[in-house]
């Protein structure tokens, strides 16, 4: 059964393209995670179609990823197809003021294509680790810009393989999410509509995104970027140094030193020094200001109550 479905895969994505028993570390930008039973990188939507027919004719579970930014997976891995669209699903071109995008483009290279083509509007994200796709998921943010205020339309495919557009309404946008988690639709492409500007002042704006990054989070390790949600009127990194909590470890998962908002693998950590350090982060915030705080990473795998 095994190797008929493998079977299968390699014929819809090529040999090159379909893996058995991959190890997820190597697509996290976190570098934890056990391995996944399947992991394929799909060209086109017909052979993401095609996947998930598969993945139900022999009742195999499915997760869709970018570059795995915001991911931690169990070290136990994932027991199911992981569909990775950031090597083959990531074409970018610009109509008129639309910068048009597959899902697996990272938003760095979309911020330096409207650069390029002197679009404005998308300079917040330069230097955002993960993929478009990712980004409208999440609702990504920063610097007073968010995915919210530029999104023209999302072409989405839903659980049965139908594939149709949603406008920026529809998609429901709130804080660090949308419409599209909750009701299991694949992004396939975005369109994202800005606005005419000075290629060199666009350019500048990034440059200095990049640097302020580069000062105040700690780009040197691996993390999956800000692990907690930011509570109202608060922020999450002042919560954890404020509670003592700066540099504090687990095996070897760490609060940065430099910001505390961020988990860092500094030592070969596993996906429960994670979540560890997590519970005992979540624990203390809320002993010392009684404050519930909620992560942003997503967990996909196992993990047990401890964890």
């Amino acid at each position: 059964m095994v190797n008929c479905f493998y079977n299968d895969l390699c014929h819809i994505t090529g040999s090159d393209n379909a893996l058995k028993d991959e190890e997820m570390k190597y697509h996290t930008t976190f570098c934890v995670g056990g391995k996944a039973d399947f992991y394929v990188k799909p060209h086109s939507i017909e052979e993401i179609q095609q996947i998930i027919k598969l993945c139900k004719e022999y009742g195999k579970e499915y997760f869709i990823i970018g570059k795995g930014s915001n991911l931690l997976v169990s070290d136990s891995g994932y027991r199911g197809v992981i569909i990775q669209m950031y090597h083959n699903f990531c074409d970018v071109h610009i109509k008129d003021n639309i910068l048009v995008s597959r899902a697996g483009a990272l938003m760095s290279k979309l911020a330096q294509s409207a650069c390029e083509g002197s679009l404005a509007g998308l300079e917040f994200s330069y230097g955002i680790p993960g993929t478009v796709g990712g980004a409208v998921t999440m609702n990504a943010g920063a610097y007073g810009g968010e995915m919210k205020h530029i999104v023209e339309y999302v072409t989405v495919m839903d659980p049965k393989g139908n594939v149709k557009n949603l406008n920026n309404e529809e998609l429901r946008f709130g804080y660090r999410k949308s419409i599209i988690k909750q009701s299991s639709f694949i992004i396939l492409e975005v369109g994202l509509k800005l606005t005419k500007g000075n290629r060199q002042e666009i350019r500048d704006k990034m440059e200095d995104y990049a640097a302020r990054r580069k000062e105040k989070q700690p780009l040197e390790f691996p993390s999956a970027g800000s692990a907690f949600k930011r509570p109202e009127g608060m922020y999450a990194g002042k919560l954890i140094m404020d509670a003592g909590l700066k540099g504090y470890a687990v095996g070897g998962a760490r609060v940065s030193d430099k910001h505390c908002g961020f988990i860092i693998n500094y030592d070969n950590a596993t996906a429960a020094h994670v979540m560890l350090l997590v519970k005992d982060i979540q624990a203390k915030v809320k002993e010392k200001f009684g404050v519930n705080l909620e992560m942003e990473i997503q967990k996909l795998g196992e993990f047990s109550e401890t964890e």
